[in-house]
């Protein structure tokens, strides 16, 4: 209990100290002090808990229900001031109306109801924190480089660092009370702490595209924090229990009880994993600074929302209709959101449509709520997290050198930033090419598919993953080419950027170096814990072949990285005819005209475009949604009346 109470007040002690502390210097040691001892302390409490089935901690839980309540106050009252600020009515509405359910709900419902075992960590829990601990702090780590930079791109406007650095630790106090909370009214104070951080975080640069974007986002989560705040009313009034181990446990009990706050719990996930019709807050985060989409996108926001999904995964198994709606609108976003990227040529805009479709992958796992697709959604998490948050900090860093995060501006990226084009292979590499993890994730969720015979699920991951390896190979390609000799222009990368860009490299590697031994001594025993008596939906010997093959691949990837070739013949670029300029890329054609070799990727916006598929997603996954509470009501006034 001491490390969840380090893990959870070291993050709000340091976000405190950040908004006093002014100094450039005192702000950074303040940053890498916290970082490494949050890190530390995430990756003591995640080894010498390693296997762990459930560990349950009890005692008096006044004071920290008082401070949850004035935190839902203090929420509210930031976000209406805002509204008002800015007039959007929406949020305004969205929130008196959350400040007014959530006081009502305090003192009318949960006062009567006494949650004995308020925290907890089983092994679940832990792989989140190691996820937080880890990448959440390094991307905080990469943020004192960025920002000095951003800000000098900024010159003349008001220094806010203080508030960005500030914002980004609570952030990490937040989801560290959600993966902990055992008592639903203290997860939902950290999951909607999390949407007021994300809001600040997206406005940061106050612009009017950055307000609106960030507008939207508190709008479509705070209509998921009402859907978590009406199950936590049904749980407390009809069930007697905010005790989230009890809520599943009545619920593998009698199903048809827990119908109706299932399915509010799952729709309160899609919001927050950014699931159709919900994904367009998620592309707005990209006008934030790079640490912000990395965090967001990586290590906190969406996967809080894929946590909980996930732990509702065996109640999923046992409920048609909150299991259905995870399967159809996580597997619609997943393919749908691999269409679009397609048709992207923003670096970022490609890492947030694979982040949509990828969280859409893994919800649908956990709809399917057998224990190899839990297997196979929990190794989706932890690849997703470290792949995305390293090829969102190279792509950050990218743009401050060639000025551009477009796609088409990366030729001789090779040649230009040689440590960072690698580092972004390996990114990509992971993402969607064996033996890296997220592969071997996706082959264990399609074996845990057909097992179920979910055959609409298996046409849309078929369709989706062909999408997938067609806007990662294109990315590759621009990066893995050699044509000229170019300046190398990284040198003035600051330091604390590539310590980030390291480690989750590194992380990156030793994860899928070592997916046998984190199967066997972390999510089995949790799925053990959850399900009984389980196994890997794919072998271990077939896993340690991977793991082998990754360790080679790393090798080949960065072994000669800073040997410098000799006696290296240089020959001028051939281009299929009668070369002019090798320099500039110019031939004779063949109507004895000049022309320039260009090489540019194929986007078929017409049929991948955003304005085509967007819409057929969001009115499918919106019709599912009203559906899926439709039945579900009706089906809860039936069993209760």
């Amino acid at each position: 209990m001491v490390h969840i109470g380090f893990l959870v007040c070291l993050p709000l002690i340091t976000a405190l100290l950040l908004m006093v502390v002014r100094a450039s210097k005192a702000r950074n040691a303040i940053v890498y002090a916290s970082a490494a001892l949050i890190a530390a302390d995430s990756l003591w409490l995640s080894f010498s808990e390693m296997g762990t089935q459930g560990v349950y901690f009890t005692f008096s839980s006044s004071v920290i229900d008082a401070v949850a309540t004035l935190a839902s106050v203090a929420i509210g009252a930031c976000i209406i001031a805002y509204a008002v600020r800015y007039k959007n009515i929406w949020a305004g509405i969205l929130a008196v109306v959350q400040l007014v359910g959530s006081l009502v709900f305090d003192f009318s419902f949960a006062h009567a109801v006494e949650v004995e075992q308020g925290l907890y960590f089983d092994s679940l829990s832990l792989i989140m924190a190691f996820i937080i601990g880890i990448i959440g702090t390094g991307i905080c780590v990469y943020a004192v480089g960025y920002m000095e930079d951003f800000q000098k791109e900024h010159e003349g406007e008001k220094d806010r660092r203080p508030t960005f650095f500030a914002i980004m630790f609570l952030f990490l106090s937040a989801m560290y009370v959600i993966v902990f909370s055992n008592n639903m009214t203290w997860a939902f104070t950290g999951w909607e702490v999390t949407t007021l951080c994300s809001f600040l975080l997206i406005g940061y640069t106050k612009t009017d595209e950055a307000i609106r974007n960030a507008f939207r986002q508190i709008i479509m989560n705070i209509a998921g924090g009402l859907g978590f705040l009406a199950a936590l009313y049904f749980s407390a009034g009809v069930m007697g229990t905010l005790d989230f181990s009890q809520f599943l446990q009545m619920g593998l009990i009698a199903p048809a009880l827990v119908v109706l706050p299932v399915t509010c719990l799952t729709f309160a996930g899609l919001t927050k994993a950014a699931q159709m019709p919900f994904h367009t807050w998620l592309l707005g985060a990209m006008v934030a600074p790079t640490p912000t989409s990395a965090l967001l996108h990586s290590s906190t926001m969406v996967k809080a929302g894929v946590f909980l999904l996930i732990k509702l995964a065996p109640l999923y198994a046992l409920s048609v209709i909150p299991s259905m709606l995870a399967i159809l609108v996580g597997g619609i976003t997943f393919c749908l959101a691999s269409f679009m990227a397609i048709s992207q040529s923003n670096a970022k805009r490609v890492l947030a449509y694979s982040t949509i479709a990828n969280l859409g992958l893994i919800v649908a796992c956990a709809g399917v709520g057998t224990p190899e697709a839990v297997w196979a959604a929990i190794f989706l998490v932890v690849f997703h997290a470290v792949a995305k948050s390293l090829l969102f900090l190279c792509v950050g860093t990218a743009e401050h050198h060639i000025g551009s995060r477009d796609i088409e501006d990366m030729d001789l990226l090779f040649e230009r930033m040689p440590k960072l084009a690698r580092l972004m292979m390996l990114g990509i590499m992971t993402m969607f090419i064996a033996p890296f993890g997220m592969l071997v994730s996706k082959w264990a969720t399609l074996v845990s598919i057909i097992d179920v015979h979910q055959v609409a699920l298996i046409i849309l991951l078929a369709f989706g993953s062909a999408a997938t390896f067609m806007f990662w190979a294109k990315w590759l390609g621009k990066l893995s080419g050699i044509a000229a000799e170019q300046k190398d222009v990284e040198l003035s990368v600051h330091p604390s950027e590539w310590i980030a860009l390291y480690v989750m490299a590194g992380l990156i590697v030793v994860l899928c170096a070592l997916l046998p031994v984190v199967s066997d001594w972390s999510v089995l025993p949790y799925l053990q814990s959850v399900y009984g008596s389980v196994a890997a939906p794919i072998g271990n010997d077939l896993l340690w072949i991977m793991s082998i093959l990754v360790v080679v691949v790393a090798i080949v990837l960065f072994g000669g990285l800073n040997r410098a070739p000799k006696d290296v013949r240089k020959a001028s670029v051939y281009m299929s005819g009668v070369g002019v300029s090798s320099e500039a890329r110019t031939f004779i054609n063949s109507m004895s005209g000049e022309t320039q070799a260009t090489v540019r990727n194929m986007y078929l916006e017409n049929i991948f475009g955003e304005k085509t598929i967007k819409p057929i997603g969001e009115i499918s996954c919106t019709l599912l949604i009203v559906a899926a509470f439709a039945v579900s009501l009706s089906l809860s006034i039936s069993v209760l009346f």
